[in-house]
């Protein structure tokens, strides 16, 4: 398991801990795509900014290369995050009220710029049921976390945080059908 070096817990506790915050009144079937997409999201980021920083030093192989270029970032198999979708904008707006919005527009500015995400990115965040307070507390700690970076992706990070947070919420909804089942039965039982 992926540890983070400023606490004891593992970064996929953090963040299922914080993410769980956020659900509320969701049901964990939705919920999964609004955590999972926020997660893979950073990923993207991540790994966007930190060839972005090698295109802007300009050194070696990037000499001459331009940091806003969606064709560099295809040659080296990343995806190309326009200004709007980045995470420090993102982040700079998560105690808005309508960070909901902006995350939905960012999610479809990156599938327009990466045809290959077309239609695969949730679009779940400007609902009226996902208080934007909590969604703001997700970004910040998502964002502390370096999820899409090379030493990540070579551990795995996002796969074990994803593993992680599958189980956790197969297990939410296991305990959701037992909940019900034995409230159904209390309730047949009471109309016999």
């Amino acid at each position: 398991m992926v540890k983070n070096n400023t606490k004891k817990e593992p970064i996929e506790k953090q963040l299922w801990k914080a993410a769980n915050k956020l659900r509320k009144n969701i049901d964990a079937a939705e919920y999964k795509h609004i955590a999972l997409g926020l997660i893979f999201l950073k990923y993207i980021f991540d790994a966007f900014e930190e060839l972005h920083e090698k295109l802007k030093a300009e050194e070696g192989e990037y000499a001459g290369a331009d940091p806003e270029d969606r064709d560099e970032y295809k040659a080296e198999n990343v995806f190309f995050v326009p200004p709007s979708a980045r995470w420090f904008y993102l982040q700079s707006r998560a105690k808005l009220p309508e960070i909901g919005k902006d995350i939905d527009n960012a999610m479809d500015v990156i599938e327009k710029e990466n045809p290959s995400l077309k239609d695969v990115l949730p679009k779940v965040y400007a609902r009226e049921n996902l208080d934007p307070t909590s969604l703001g507390g997700l970004i910040d700690l998502v964002g502390n976390i370096a999820i899409g970076k090379a030493k990540a992706r070579s551990s795995d990070v996002l796969g074990h945080v994803f593993e992680y947070f599958l189980g956790e919420f197969a297990l939410t909804e296991r305990l959701n059908i037992l909940i019900l089942e034995n409230l159904k039965k209390v309730v047949t039982r009471d109309e016999h």
